[in-house]
């Protein structure tokens, strides 16, 4: 396996394309992340790009766009349309803004993800357009818009999506949204 891994933290102004957070495949860089997380959690101050994959794939292969800046603070308008609207990504993940010790995130996502799980967090995941697949070892849930459900922390998943399609996420704002 060869990996390239890109670090940088930019100043407090980003724009709205953010990091890309595909795979993690070992322990220290999920514990890198969740440790720059944890300091530079806030509105507009991370920018994290990690690349990591096998040698036989290509970089379109293992890349889903991961944006972990919060978009927008308390008392701010939230236009969802619009953000869909503006997205080109086939697999987009941005987080909106935080509640709590939660945060909401709007993907928009087409393919699949890899299977992977979150051992002490729960995930929400609610559809406002297309159709959402997640798969668990035992069956598979099919999410239609305004369908939603909860994947119980240590439950193993993947998410699919047969066409373009918009959801809202759910989840504790430490969670490392490849899995651990």
């Amino acid at each position: 396996m060869s990996s390239e891994v890109e670090t940088s933290l930019d100043s407090l102004w980003r724009p709205k394309s953010t990091p890309e957070i595909p795979r993690l495949r070992s322990e220290w860089q999920n514990q890198m992340l969740q440790w720059i997380q944890s300091r530079f959690f806030c509105r507009g101050l991370l920018r994290l790009h990690i690349t990591t994959m096998a040698s036989n794939r290509s970089p379109q292969d293992s890349q889903y766009k991961t944006y972990l800046n919060i978009l927008h603070g308390p008392l701010e308008v939230i236009d969802l349309q619009q953000l869909a609207d503006a997205c080109t990504d086939k697999w987009y993940n941005q987080t909106l803004c935080k509640v709590n010790d939660s945060v909401v995130r709007m993907a928009v996502v087409q393919g699949e993800y890899h299977w992977h799980e979150h051992k002490d967090i729960d995930e929400f995941f609610f559809v406002l357009d297309g159709r959402f697949l997640i798969d668990l070892e035992d069956r598979l849930i099919d999410l239609a818009p305004r369908q939603g459900f909860v994947v119980p922390k240590g439950v193993r998943h993947r998410t699919r999506a047969p066409e373009r399609t918009v959801i809202l996420m759910v989840e504790r704002a430490d969670i490392v949204p490849t899995g651990d």
